[in-house]
């Protein structure tokens, strides 16, 4: 059994303790004394010379509320407001549109329904639960909130026309209860809790309608003692239970919430009015202690600090979110992760969304969160019975979504329609990923080797010989583009399955009898289809349409077997990533984060940054750094955007440490700080001026470390023998437990410290809108060429989105101008037959000479967000492309953009649709210093930009 873990149920469990001893040991004030030569002191003291300015709760603190969100504006969506979450309980919260009470979202990832005799995606789905509204006496008018991440505790005021309201709130960091504590003003002391059930369906029935579904049984509201319980039965068995309690000290009110849930019996109500006890029989203080200590312990395990204020407040707060999501002992996130909103994805996904969703954990240090490696490993009997029946002797697979316990729909057969059968096999490298970073050789005999076995068999039954002597697959599903024998994606996975599957019997010392076979398949399996453009999908399926997904180069990330570090590869490599990203349409945010990866596995962080700066800049990201597709959260792609960070700044591939491998020009200095890399070992450097200062390597387990530390010229070593290898690699003998340091010639300053901003940049959230400068309607009227208005009575006039839907008359602004936060439109005419909108079809508009700020556009989108680009001509003759995001009529504004309106209904040939429609203003920044003269529309058909006003703005005064 391994130091690291005390049995195969509670390897993770360990892996957490194993992170958290291998600390560095403290140094003495001479040791850290940055005047006296570092070899002098190594041979005086035995130890290193590492100076950590992150060791106290005060420095933590004081750099954590420098990345906090931040809120003085109101946020009116999910996707707009703070988080909270500790791996099972979660909320949401946010003042929704038109309404006047802030809404605690009451979610949590076990709660879900159990019917295995419809699709998992309505049978098997994460369910909905409720909200608690915290209503005011008054209207309210604006917040001021703060989420502390060091503490991650929610805090500020909710301001009326009558008072204010002082609130906290957390979801404790290691016990099932949520803490909100208020305390009102004299004026506002009527503010009251009201608990709102929402309807026990799948989030996929509200964006993806199935007429035969049949929704679960109504809930029952009933009180235990003091305890208000909220019991939602199930009908496939078993029932989940809220419950809250409000309890008042002194002028301060504490309302106390848990979630419990129980299948096939309806056994949850005991242990939820249990949580809400045991809970308010402490005392406040008591709870608050215990939950920042667990946060407290959390994030120091590993530091990271940018130039860039923006990526480096996005990247703490993803480790903030990631730690609320998920937990060793919590169910593998969903894609929405806990903060489940209505959704077409309401359950696993495990073609793409699981594996980039754990990928950060690693390098950051917190292998604690490793709930996927858990679930397999539990799960192994439902992976077995996936495949079908007479395949289950030797094989294993999982399907594109299933329940938190990996049941869902059985695997295809290859070459009978187009079965997606990688997902097992791609997830079993995050499992290797993990073991890779831990070296627990537990992980690899008891969870990974046995599932990979499977997971390749089920590949080998079907690989045949073919003419020319090489292995071939029939035709299976390239995750989301569609089928092609010998498909990339699949032969990807078999090279990386077989060659694991090999060195891990090496290092596991078993002698299996399939070796021959996986050696075989490595020497014969059929190349990769390659055309003009690179990488094809398979055998005769040229990559020939945007694809947001990066299905088909695996081999070159995450699976690294393709790298930049072959020189007759490099051509290919390029080739195939700006023939993908380049295909604009469908790309979506973790377009980008791959691109962004596989720009640093060339080195190139220039390209790197520019693809995350991409991400950001176009809407994608939201303003409390959630992400949404289709109008739900998506978790996985803010999740993979930090581990592009980690891939600029660290990898470990290959059996080799390189060390700011992609650093971009624009971040001279860097620190990362007990970064843990593939061998098992803790990575601290510094960068400084453009150049790596020092290295220090501490190996946990004893591997081999060859080192690229980058330092150039020469370099010194202390604490290890070493020998230097070609390439700027040198060979480091560690023992376990022992580390070494690697530093430039004349430095003698090792200090672990926040580096200073020089990119700044306003904290996440939602800042205060500064008051726009003068605007200037722009006359459209020439250019109208859509109907998208119709009346009540004539629902059948007008066309806005090909299908005949239209906004409703009755709903709109008033033709002529329209004012709204103070820029100004001109609303156009709309009646029967009447042109009201502008669709793009590359359109020039002229607009009246002048210097401005932005362009603003209002409209929306139809069949999905438009994010493209406008060409502003200025008077100089000179053009510039700018970006815009405009969002589709049915989804919520932009980062900057501001909800105009949104109708209660849409209007269509057949009649009123519930469809709840919206026109948004769209701010497009255009360079004020030159004179605009036109702005030019992109040519577009779906997703389409429609127009109903635009203006221009000069500079604020």
């Amino acid at each position: 059994m391994s130091e690291i873990a005390a049995s195969r149920r509670s390897f993770l469990g360990g892996l957490a303790l194993g992170g958290a001893a291998a600390a560095l040991t403290p140094v003495s004030p001479a040791a850290a004394s940055t005047t006296t030569d570092a070899t002098e002191m190594f041979e005086r003291t035995g130890l290193l010379p590492i100076r950590d300015e992150m060791r106290s709760d005060g420095q933590w603190a004081t750099f954590l509320k420098g990345q906090d969100l931040v809120w003085e504006r109101i946020p009116r969506q999910w996707d707009e407001g703070p988080f909270l979450g500790n791996g099972l309980l979660a909320s949401s919260i946010y003042v929704p549109q038109g309404q006047n009470g802030v809404r605690f979202d009451v979610q949590h990832s076990e709660v879900q329904d159990y019917r295995l005799d419809i699709d998992a995606k309505y049978g098997l789905c994460r369910l909905p639960i409720g909200y608690l509204t915290l209503q005011p006496k008054g209207t309210i008018t604006g917040v001021d909130w703060r989420l502390d991440l060091w503490n991650a505790e929610l805090t500020g005021t909710i301001t009326t026309d009558l008072g204010k309201i002082e609130f906290t709130a957390f979801v404790h960091g290691d016990r099932d209860v949520m803490l909100i504590r208020v305390k009102p003003d004299q004026a506002e002391r009527e503010a009251s809790w009201a608990f709102t059930p929402l309807p026990s369906i799948s989030p996929r029935q509200v964006t993806n309608p199935d007429p035969d579904y049949q929704p679960n049984p109504p809930s029952t509201l009933r009180k235990d003692g003091d305890v208000n319980l909220c019991l939602q039965p199930l009908l496939a068995g078993g029932h989940y239970v809220t419950a809250y309690q409000e309890v008042t000290r002194d002028d301060e009110r504490f309302l106390y919430v848990t979630v419990a849930h129980s299948h096939p019996e309806e056994t949850a109500e005991a242990p939820a009015v249990k949580a809400i006890r045991s809970a308010r029989s402490r005392r406040p203080g008591q709870l608050e202690k215990t939950h920042r200590a667990w946060w407290h312990a959390f994030y120091p395990k590993s530091f990271v600090s940018l130039p860039d204020q923006r990526l480096q407040s996005f990247y703490w707060i993803q480790l903030y979110k990631i730690a609320s999501a998920t937990r060793e002992h919590a169910p593998v996130m969903a894609t929405t992760g806990p903060w489940l909103q209505p959704t077409g994805w309401p359950n696993i996904w495990w073609n793409l969304n699981v594996q980039l969703e754990y990928w950060m954990i690693n390098g950051s240090n917190h292998l604690e969160l490793d709930a996927l490696t858990r679930t397999l490993d539990e799960n192994r009997q439902v992976l077995i019975d996936h495949v079908p029946e007479q395949y289950r002797s030797d094989s294993a697979g999982v399907s594109r979504s299933s329940d938190m316990y990996a049941r869902g729909a059985r695997l295809g057969i290859p070459g009978q329609g187009e079965p997606e059968l990688g997902n097992l096999t791609w997830a079993l490298h995050n499992v290797w990923l993990s073991y890779r970073h831990t070296m627990d050789t537990d992980v690899l005999r008891d969870v990974l080797f046995p599932l990979l076995r499977r997971s390749v068999n089920y590949y080998l039954h079907f690989l045949t010989p073919g003419a020319d002597g090489r292995l071939h697959l029939p035709t299976t599903f390239s995750p989301e583009y569609g089928g092609a024998p010998d498909c990339t994606f699949d032969l990807a996975l078999i090279r990386w399955g077989c060659r694991t599957l090999l060195e891990s019997a090496d290092t596991l010392k078993i002698d299996d009898p399939l070796k021959g076979r996986w050696r075989q398949v490595l020497d014969t399996l059929v190349d990769y289809q390659v055309d003009e453009n690179g990488y094809m999908i398979g055998a005769g399926v040229p990559f020939a349409k945007s694809h947001r997904h990066y299905s088909h180069l695996l081999q070159i990330y995450p699976l690294n077997e393709i790298t930049w570090e072959q020189p007759d590869k490099r051509d290919l490599i390029e080739k195939s990533l700006q023939h993908w990203i380049g295909f604009t349409g469908a790309l979506q945010g973790y377009s980008f984060t791959g691109a962004a990866s596989i720009a640093a596995q060339q080195g190139k962080g220039d390209n790197s940054l520019y693809y995350l700066r991409e991400l950001m800049q176009q809407g994608f990201i939201k303003p409390n750094t959630m992400y949404r597709e289709s109008g739900g959260p998506v978790i996985e792609t803010p999740l993979s955007a930090a581990q592009s960070l980690h891939d600029m700044l660290v990898q470990s591939w290959g059996g080799l440490i390189r060390i700011f491998p992609a650093a971009p020009d624009a971040w001279p200095d860097l620190t990362v700080h007990n970064f843990r890399t593939e061998g098992a070992f803790l990575v601290s450097a510094v960068r400084q001026a453009g150049a790596t200062r020092w290295v220090r390597v501490r190996s946990l387990a004893g591997q081999p470390c060859r080192l690229r530390h980058g330092i150039a010229g020469r370099c010194t070593v202390l604490g290890a023998r070493w020998k230097e290898l070609d390439d700027g690699v040198i060979e480091l003998d560690l023992r376990k437990d022992h580390e070494a340091l690697v530093y430039a010639h004349g430095v003698k300053d090792f200090t672990v410290a926040p580096v200073t901003i020089t990119q700044p940049g306003e904290p996440w959230g939602l800042p205060p809108i500064p008051p726009p400068g003068p605007t200037t309607p722009v006359d459209l009227s020439s250019q109208l060429d859509n109907d998208g208005v119709s009346g009540h009575e004539t629902m059948a006039d007008g066309d806005y989105d090909g299908a005949g839907y239209t906004y409703p008359a009755e709903e709109l602004p008033a033709p002529g101008a329209y004012t709204l936060q103070g820029l100004t439109f001109a609303f156009p005419a709309y009646g029967d037959g009447v042109k009201n909108n502008v669709t793009a079809q590359g359109q020039t508009i002229d607009v009246p000479a002048g210097g401005y700020a932005r362009l603003w556009l209002l409209g929306s989108a139809t069949f999905g967000d438009v994010s493209g680009t406008l060409t502003a001509t200025y008077a100089d003759g000179s053009t510039e492309q700018v970006p815009f995001t405009m969002p589709n009529w049915t989804g919520q504004p932009p980062a900057g953009g501001i909800e105009a309106l949104r109708c209660t209904h849409r209007h269509g040939r057949a009649g009123a649709s519930t469809s709840k429609v919206a026109l948004f203003a769209v701010p497009v920044t255009v360079d004020p210093s030159k004179e605009l003269r036109s702005v030019t529309l992109p040519t577009l058909t779906r997703p389409q930009l429609h127009l109903f006003a635009l203006s221009v703005e000069g500079p604020t005064r």
